[in-house]
């Protein structure tokens, strides 16, 4: 790759807010497929560089291929506003989640294989720690576009931060047996995780250009970018990539019937009951649909798979075989994950007690119903630990099992401002990614000097880790390794802690009944 050019010139532009204008300049370097330029913002001394190709368009005959190399450019791209976003469904607040994690309702498109680079490295030769961003969303939803994903000050902190596209829904995860028999892979699916894969073999080729260290990389994500961190330290292509991860909320070491990866056979079945809808008998006919009406008319359910190739076994699977990548991990859950389900009464909800058979003794011990306010509580709790809290304890208990890489849990149970009805919310999914990423500025809320305390403290930890691999450092509370006889968890509240793990006994309790674990 050509030596990384570092020119300073003044850009303007039309889709930069008016206040700011003045104050951003473009530094130009070469990537491997050309020179590029991006917004140098004076007050923050970071270089955002947004839109940057790191694949061809995966559209016509590309449509459900793996990611094909981006085509080089002559004179220099203006790198200055986010790519398309991927097509979904029309993006809009709900529930708990805010407009932070939504992406702009235009543009979406087909052609979204875009990434984004924030750095305050001013040489090719400063050798920054990566950060590697993947957004949460269901599969279904998201994009990097997203205000509360910025990687702002990260940068300023010394990070070079990177956040990127990947495709969704149908686009990302659509397994046939037409698809399967044109692969030289005989596999179909998990496009969305190629695209993953070849961001990070871009991140590999590229990052120096920008100050970055290719050999300190760190990537983190959360709920379905947390569950894709999962997949790439289980996917035997995504080896080597990276030497540290971060998963918030989202994992699938355990064979949860929500939150599997099902298998190429199942998924092709409904591959043909999704074209014989569509009324499709070939693969150019399937190639030739517009985008617009496969996203409306697709149907299904998309996400990673068991395709073979990919993902050779289940992470399940990896896990049990010790066959997943060993590096440093944080991994933790928020206390609230759960509050979206329906409150049966006591009554109703003591009858659970009965599927544990022998266990039922057991289990009112650890949820008990005594009361309503008791059972309440309980089906919350019941909730959250089934939902995310086993699997990411799980999770944490195997990811460095016997080696010697360190593994720290999180529990995160401050309960931020509320906004309107969404007090009832609590500390909900996706409530610590503003604290970790520094982007509390970025969420509307009226946020309190305990707030930003946390944020602070918080996002110390995540960018001691991506630096070093250990969260600790000078003035922060010291945060132990988490391990099966000593489960260590730094507990996120207004005083942070690391003391024994809440509730590891009803954990326990329900992780020794998911099937394949007796024993462990």
């Amino acid at each position: 790759m050509k030596k990384a050019l570092f020119l300073l010139v003044l850009v303007t532009n039309i889709n930069t807010p008016n206040a700011e204008r003045s104050t951003l300049n473009a530094n130009t370097v070469q990537i491997e497929t050309g020179l590029i330029s991006g917004f140098y913002n004076k007050n923050t001394g970071v270089t955002a560089y947004k839109g940057i190709p790191f694949a061809a368009p995966p559209v016509g005959d590309l449509r459900w291929k793996a990611p094909q190399p981006a085509l080089p450019w002559k004179g220099v791209r203006e790198c200055l506003a986010f790519g398309p976003s991927p097509m979904q469904p029309k993006p809009v607040p709900f529930l708990f989640l805010g407009p932070e994690f939504v992406v702009p309702q235009q543009p979406l498109s087909e052609d979204c294989l875009y990434l984004n680079v924030w750095t305050c490295a001013k040489s090719p030769d400063k050798k920054r720690p990566v950060l590697v961003w993947i957004y949460g969303g269901g599969f279904i939803t998201g994009g990097a576009a997203a205000p509360g994903y910025s990687g702002e000050e990260l940068a300023k902190e010394g990070i070079v931060f990177v956040s990127f596209n990947y495709r969704l829904g149908i686009f990302g995860f659509l397994s046939h047996p037409l698809l399967t028999a044109e692969s030289p892979h005989h596999s179909s699916g998990n496009y969305a995780l190629m695209d993953q894969i070849a961001a990070l073999n871009w991140v590999r080729k590229n990052i120096s250009a920008f100050g970055g260290d290719p050999n300190r990389v760190t990537i983190a994500g959360q709920s379905a970018g947390s569950a894709s961190v999962n997949c790439l330290l289980a996917s035997p292509l995504a080896r080597g990539l990276f030497q540290g991860a971060i998963g918030e909320s989202g994992s699938l070491v355990l064979e949860n019937p929500l939150l599997r990866l099902r298998s190429l056979k199942e998924t092709e079945k409904e591959g043909l009951r999704v074209t014989e809808k569509l009324n499709v008998p070939d693969l150019q006919s399937m190639r030739a649909i517009p985008a617009g009406e496969l996203e409306q008319k697709g149907g299904g359910f998309f996400s990673p798979i068991t395709d073979g190739y990919v993902m050779p076994v289940s992470v399940a699977e990896a896990y049990k075989k010790g066959l997943q990548t060993h590096v440093p991990l944080i991994t933790g859950w928020n206390g609230d994950e759960g509050i979206l389900l329906m409150i049966n009464s006591r009554e109703v909800f003591a009858k659970q007690a009965r599927d544990f058979g022998a266990d039922s003794i057991l289990f009112k011990k650890f949820f008990p119903s005594a009361t309503d306010s008791e059972s309440n509580a309980s089906q919350i709790t019941l909730s959250v630990d089934k939902m995310m809290g086993v699997s990411e304890y799980a999770w944490a208990l195997h990811q460095n099992e016997n080696n010697s890489p360190e593994t720290y849990l999180y529990f995160f149970t401050r309960k931020p401002p509320a906004v309107g009805d969404k007090k009832r919310f609590g500390a909900y999914h996706t409530a610590e990614i503003g604290y970790a990423l520094h982007n509390l500025d970025s969420i509307q809320r009226a946020w309190l000097a305990v707030d930003r305390n946390l944020e602070k403290i918080m996002s110390a930890y995540w960018i001691q880790f991506i630096k070093t691999g250990d969260p600790n450092g000078t003035g922060l509370p010291v945060w132990k390794p988490f391990s099966g006889s000593d489960p260590q968890t730094m507990i996120f509240n207004e005083s942070p802690e690391s003391r024994l793990l809440p509730g590891k006994d009803a954990l326990d309790f329900l992780y020794a009944r998911y099937p394949g674990n007796q024993g462990r």
